[in-house]
């Protein structure tokens, strides 16, 4: 079913406007599963760089990790016992920020280990280099769904801008739990799989995977395929944000990780792209559409799904589902 995640080139779009990519297809992707692959983005030697320090970060002693370990007022540094839908996962993750997109909140900041000393300046690079890249994106796809380029291109500006909201992380998915015996008395158990299903709260993510596979996204008409890794390629998926926006019409993508079979692990490197921090989400509707969603703050939904990953709280996570129209 990998023909079902179709690839769409940056390069082409960039240069003669979405009549020069698939459109169809993309459209067709996001409104059945909400995945794509992106080719002809150009950053391939920053990707090489970033995998390299994401290698090197997570190999280091758990001490040295620990130093920059998460907790409940910052979610930002290190972490290895991250809950999905109330299930542990089988991950460690650095969550980071860079430049002005850091919170003005003081108590949540992101953390940087004394090692690797590349770490930072490369995820600086990083995520400006796709801070850009995602402005792009989200404008092919609101011009793949039918909106003029220059609709497509003000509402990207309107919505994120300088003050957008996105973050980022480096996962390690090992083939053990990277939890020690000793300390796994009061924890949730782990579930069955490395990352548990899930979609995720933004417009869109752009992520980095390594070769190893085991990403999936769940089809309406498929079920779960795989979303194989493909050399040269970032991985597209629409979040919640755009789903609601769209009323419907995108599908916030669901996904799962497998176990990994490999004693090396899995690496990937997600880039959330989030709208500003004072955003009212609703849907855009056309005089005769109905809203599907009521209006919901941004800021209130983030931070309620990001405090479920934190900890097992007795109740299901913050879902757009609960914005509903009866």
């Amino acid at each position: 079913m990998q023909e079902q995640i179709p690839s769409i080139n940056l390069t082409d779009f960039l240069a003669g406007g979405v009549s020069a990519i698939d459109h169809l297809a993309l459209a067709r992707a996001c409104e059945d599963h909400g995945f794509f692959l992106l080719e002809g983005h150009g950053c391939d030697e920053l990707v090489a760089q970033v995998f390299a320090q994401a290698r090197s970060f997570f190999a280091q002693p758990l001490a040295i990790k620990r130093s920059v370990y998460r907790n409940e007022s910052n979610p930002l540094g290190y972490y290895d016992r991250e809950l999905t839908k109330q299930r542990r996962d089988l991950k460690e993750v650095f969550d980071f920020k860079t430049g002005g997109h850091i919170s003005k909140n003081p108590l949540r900041h992101s953390r940087w280990p004394a090692q690797p000393e590349q770490l930072r300046p490369v995820l600086a690079d990083f995520f400006s280099a796709f801070t850009e890249m995602s402005e792009q994106v989200m404008a092919m796809v609101l011009m793949a769904l039918g909106l003029p380029e220059a609709a497509a291109r003000s509402t990207v500006a309107d919505n994120f801008g300088l003050s957008h909201t996105s973050a980022a992380r480096l996962n390690y998915y090992p083939a053990e739990d990277p939890v020690a015996v000793q300390e796994r008395d009061d924890l949730v158990p782990l579930g069955d799989m490395a990352l548990h299903h899930h979609t995720d709260p933004g417009a869109i993510t752009l992520l980095l995977q390594d070769d190893q596979g085991g990403l999936q996204a769940q089809s309406k008409r498929y079920g779960w395929v795989d979303v194989a890794p493909k050399p040269g390629t970032i991985v597209v998926n629409i979040g919640d944000v755009l789903q609601v926006w769209s009323n419907d019409r995108c599908i916030a993508g669901c996904h799962r990780v497998l176990p990994v079979r490999s004693a090396a692990g899995r690496y990937s490197v997600p880039f959330f792209f989030q709208p500003k921090v004072d955003a009212m989400i609703q849907p855009w509707v056309a005089d005769r559409e109905s809203p599907r969603y009521e209006a919901f703050s941004w800021q209130q939904y983030i931070r309620g799904r990001v405090a479920d990953n934190f900890a097992d709280y007795g109740v299901e996570d913050i879902q757009i589902e609960r914005y509903r129209v009866a």
